[in-house]
C-alpha cells in the first residue's frame, strides 16, 4: 500500500525493526527499549511514536496498538473479544480475575482500549466484514468510525501449465506424478494441520501434502503423521522466500484455519489459479467474500475430517467443477489488486484530513 501511495504523497514509516526498501519512503528507526517484557515495549512504541508523530503529519495511520493513529488498521482479533467474548458466569469472573492480576493483559486491554475511543475525523479500518462485526459487539461506540479495507495482491504472470508444474516439484523435491495439496501457516495447528493430515489419509497414495511454513513447529506433528502411515506423503518444505513454486506446484490450496481475520494465503493462492478449500467465514474473514462452489469450497466445521475430505476430493477430483474454481479464482483475485485497494485508502486519507483541517479551523 505504501509502495502504491509513495508515487504520489509523502509516506513515512517508524518502525522498530526495517527490511524493506522503496524510492518516495522515508523511513525512522524507533528504538528498542526492552524485548521483554512483550507488553513494556508496546508502550514504549506507543508513547515513542505519539511523541515523533505529533507535528508535521497530515495524517498518522497506526497498525499498533497505539492511540495516536488518525487511521487505524485492526489485522487481528480484540484483545477484549479474545479474552472476553465467549466466557459466561463463573468462568467470565475468573477471566476478569486473571485480567485484573496480570500487567501484560491490563496493559493490552488499556492501549486497545484508548486505540478504539472515539475522537472527530477518527477512523477504524477493519480487513473482513466478519472483523467488522466482531469490532461492532466488543466496542460498539467506534462503529460509526469502522470500514473495511481488504489486504492485497500482485497478480502473478499467467501460469506455464504442466511443464511449469513439473519445474516446480522438481525445485521443492516433490513427486512428479499424482495430486499435491498445499498447506501455507506459520501456525500450523491454529491453521487446520491436524484436521486436514486426518483428511489425507483417506485419499490415494499418489496425493501428498505439501506443508509450507515455519518448520520449528514440525516435531509436533511428527507422531501423528506416523500414526496415521503418513511419513512418505507429507513434504515440509519450510519457509521459503518465493512461495510461487509452491503455488505452481500444487492442485488446490487447503486452509481449514480455526482463526483468521481474513487469510492473505487465500488470496495468493487464487491469483494463482489455485482451487481453494477454506473454513467458512465464521473461522476465516475472506470465506465472508467468496461463493461456496463458485470461485472456491467453503467448509462449514474445519475441524470434521471427513467434511474437509469431502471438499478436497470435489477439488481434486471433478474436472468441471475445477476447471470452473480456477477460472473464477482468478477473477476473483484480481478485484484485489494493491493498486485498487490503495485508491480505496487514499480516499480515506483525503477525508480524514478533510476533516481535521475542518475541525481545527472551527466554522
Amino acid at each position: 500500500m505504501a509502495e502504491q501511495l509513495a508515487a504520489r504523497h509523502d509516506i513515512h514509516v517508524f518502525a522498530q525493526e526495517i527490511d524493506h526498501q522503496w524510492p518516495g519512503l522515508t523511513y525512522h528507526k524507533v528504538p528498542v527499549l526492552l524485548r521483554k517484557p512483550r507488553w513494556i515495549n508496546q508502550w514504549w512504541f506507543a508513547v515513542l511514536t505519539w511523541w515523533m508523530t505529533r507535528q508535521g503529519f497530515d495524517v498518522v495511520h497506526s497498525h499498533e496498538n497505539t492511540w495516536q493513529g488518525d487511521v487505524q488498521t485492526v489485522h487481528v482479533l480484540p484483545v477484549k473479544y479474545t479474552l472476553l467474548a465467549k466466557p459466561r458466569g463463573w468462568r467470565r469472573a475468573m477471566r476478569w480475575l486473571k485480567i485484573a492480576t496480570s500487567p501484560r493483559l491490563m496493559a493490552y486491554l488499556g492501549l486497545e482500549r484508548l486505540r478504539f475511543q472515539p475522537r472527530p475525523a477518527k477512523k477504524v479500518v477493519v480487513t473482513s466484514p466478519s472483523l467488522q462485526r466482531i469490532m461492532e459487539t466488543t466496542y460498539p461506540a467506534c462503529r460509526k468510525m469502522l470500514g473495511v479495507i481488504t489486504p492485497g495482491i500482485a497478480m502473478p504472470p499467467l501460469a506455464r501449465g504442466m511443464s511449469g508444474r513439473i519445474e516446480a516439484r522438481k525445485l521443492l523435491g516433490l513427486p512428479q506424478d499424482g495430486r499435491c495439496i498445499l498447506f501455507i501457516a506459520n501456525d500450523y495447528r491454529r491453521k487446520g494441520l491436524p484436521t486436514l493430515l486426518q483428511a489425507l489419509a483417506g485419499f490415494p497414495a499418489d496425493c501428498v501434502l505439501a506443508v509450507v511454513g515455519n518448520t520449528l513447529q514440525k516435531h509436533a506433528f511428527d507422531e501423528q503423521v506416523k500414526t496415521l502411515g503418513l511419513k512418505a506423503r507429507v513434504y515440509f518444505l519450510g519457509s521459503l522466500k518465493d512461495v510461487a513454486p509452491a503455488y505452481e506446484a500444487a492442485d488446490c490450496l487447503a486452509h481449514p484455519t480455526l482463526e483468521d481475520t481474513f487469510a492473505m494465503v487465500v488470496l495468493e493462492a487464487m491469483s494463482h489459479g489455485l482451487p481453494v478449500v477454506v473454513s467458512h467465514a465464521d473461522y476465516c474473514g475472506v470465506s465472508g467474500l467468496l461463493q461456496h462452489g463458485v470461485n472456491a469450497l467453503v467448509v462449514n466445521n474445519p475441524r470434521d475430517p471427513d467434511e474437509l475430505r469431502h471438499a478436497l476430493d470435489q477439488a481434486l477430483n471433478q474436472p468441471l467443477l475445477t476447471a470452473l474454481l480456477r477460472k473464477n479464482a482468478v477473477e476473483f483475485a484480481g478485484g484485489y489488486q494493491w493498486n485498487r485497494l490503495a485508491l480505496a485508502q487514499e480516499a480515506l486519507y483525503l477525508e480524514v484530513a478533510a476533516s481535521k483541517s475542518g475541525a481545527h479551523t472551527g466554522p
